[in-house]
Parts: C-alpha cells; structure tokens; sequence
C-alpha cells in the first residue's frame, strides 16, 4: 500500500480557489459557495473557468487544465475546490502535471464527475483527498450536517462517520478509494483505471435505474475489482432505494463475503457527508462505530 499523504488542514484567514474542471457553473449558485466559503473566513479566488461555457464543458479542456494547474501551483493557495459536476474532468486526465501536483500537496474536494480527478491524485500524486459537496452544486444551500462534517474534514478536526446500515458482517481495513460508480466503471481498461486490491470501496449514483446499477457493478465484477476490494461502503443512489437495487447488492456484492455498509448519507443528496479519499479506515460491523478511521486526523 502507498503512504498516503494528508494535505494540510485549512485555517481561518487561508486562500481557497474554486475552479471548474467540468461542465459550466451557475452564476447564483457559484455566489451563494463563495459566500458560505467566505462565512468559514476563508478567502475565496474564483478561477476563470467558473465564467465560461464552451460546449457542455465549463471553458475548453486547456482552460480547464490551466486554471486546475495554476490553483495547485500557487503557493498562496490551500485548498482547490470543484465548483460543480457535470462532465469533463476525464478529459484532463493525459494532460496533468502530476509531479507538480505531488510536490504541491493541498486540500482537494468535490464528488460526483470529480471521481476521476479523486483517484489519479489518490493512485499517482499519494494525495488523501475529499468526496464533498461543491459550491455550486450543494455547498450553496446545504443544511447543519452537511456544513459540519465538510468543516470538519477541511479544518483538521477528525470526522464522524454515520452507522449506516450493515448489509454484511464482518471486519476489513483498508484505504478508502471510489465515488461516483459511473466515473468508476468508466475507469477500466484506462491508465487511470482504479486500484480496488485491500482498498475499502464506497460506491454512489444518481439517476440511474436498477437494471443500469446492476450492469455498472457487472462490469466492475468482470474485472475483479469487486473481488479485490476489502469491504464496501454504499452512499446514495437516489432516486433509487436499497429495495430497488437490491437484487444487484444481493446478488453481486454479497457473494464477494465482503463487509457491506449502505445507506451512507453521502453523494447526489442531502445531506451530503465528506468522505476523506486515500484515508486509511476500518470496517467492524460488531462495533458501536462500524466506520472508523486510523491515522492522519
């Protein structure tokens, strides 16, 4: 296992950049972020990215690796913040200066189509980073819990984890890799494929029927990343329940005799708990606190 490096918490009065790495960010929305940013008494750069469109992407791929190259390069900047989702970030991933990265390590967070950024700095940069709400997506209008546990991961105060609902029994450790399923599956077969083996893989979605859940999870079974994991944890998969997908979790994941974790408060919902990627935690289901982490914090 590599050893993973966590970034420097942030402190009141520390420079935070936003920047769109993926589709185009609404203007109120981007506002509304900065503003509960600036209310953390962080100040905020907002990258030129979050002011364009090109396409279905926020800029052109060179403006989006620039503005993500210049936030990480810049020594007054602490953290990097995903303004959003959408689609695009897959696209930068030839292209990265990961040595530069990896020499400037700094808070990174977003989910959803940032799962791509999260594990090439997760497997090439050795960077913990945070699957978090987004300023213009749900950082603008989350409620307490998503506000609190965002605040404690970025601010170095150590998370807790919800109990979640205990799918499987049993106990594994390992670091905490994955997100959006989607992102995920689109990984295989690519350089930038995700390393599942000992890893604690969480897993969410959003707007995908059953039968579509059902044939992501195939498709990651097929290449034995299912196999190779140490335990699962599930997070959101709105507008689907754990009824509607469980012949996939039942029929998929189960059979792996695997520790299994759902319901997690976390992804395409709210609330939307921070999740520190690259962290080594542990899963004991006979626990009073079935999730726990291990080190770093």
């Amino acid at each position: 296992m590599p050893e993973m490096r966590m970034p420097k918490h942030l402190r009141a009065g520390e420079t935070v950049a936003i920047t769109a790495a993926s589709g185009p960010v609404n203007g109120q929305k981007l506002a509304a972020g900065v503003k509960i940013l600036e209310n953390m008494g962080l100040r905020v750069v907002v990258m030129e990215s979050c002011f364009l469109t090109h396409e279905y992407f926020a800029g052109t791929d060179a403006r989006r690796l620039h503005d993500l190259h210049c936030a990480f390069g810049d020594k007054k900047i602490r953290a990097v913040f995903c303004a959003r989702g959408g689609y695009g970030a897959g696209r930068l991933l030839p292209h990265l200066d990961y040595h530069m990265i990896k020499q400037n390590p700094k808070i990174f967070a977003g989910y959803s189509d940032a799962t791509a950024l999260h594990i090439v700095l997760n497997q090439f940069c050795e960077l913990i980073t945070f699957h978090a709400p987004m300023p213009a997506a749900d950082l603008c209008n989350a409620d307490e819990a998503t506000l609190e546990t965002f605040k404690k991961n970025v601010f170095g105060q150590p998370p807790d984890f919800p109990p979640g609902k205990i799918i499987s029994h049993g106990r594994a450790r390992g670091i905490l890799t994955g997100g959006n399923l989607t992102l995920i599956a689109a990984s295989l077969g690519t350089p930038y494929e995700i390393e599942t083996r000992g890893r604690i893989l969480f897993l969410e979605e959003t707007q995908e029927p059953p039968y579509r859940v059902d044939r992501l999870l195939l498709q990651l079974k097929h290449a034995g990343k299912l196999k190779h994991a140490a335990g699962f944890l599930l997070g959101d998969f709105s507008p689907e329940t754990a009824e509607t997908i469980k012949p996939a979790v039942s029929e998929l994941l189960i059979p792996e005799g695997k520790p299994i974790i759902a319901g997690l408060p976390c992804g395409h919902t709210m609330p939307n708990i921070t999740l520190p990627l690259g962290q080594s935690i542990q899963i004991s289901t006979e626990s009073l606190h079935p999730i726990q982490i291990l080190s770093h914090f």
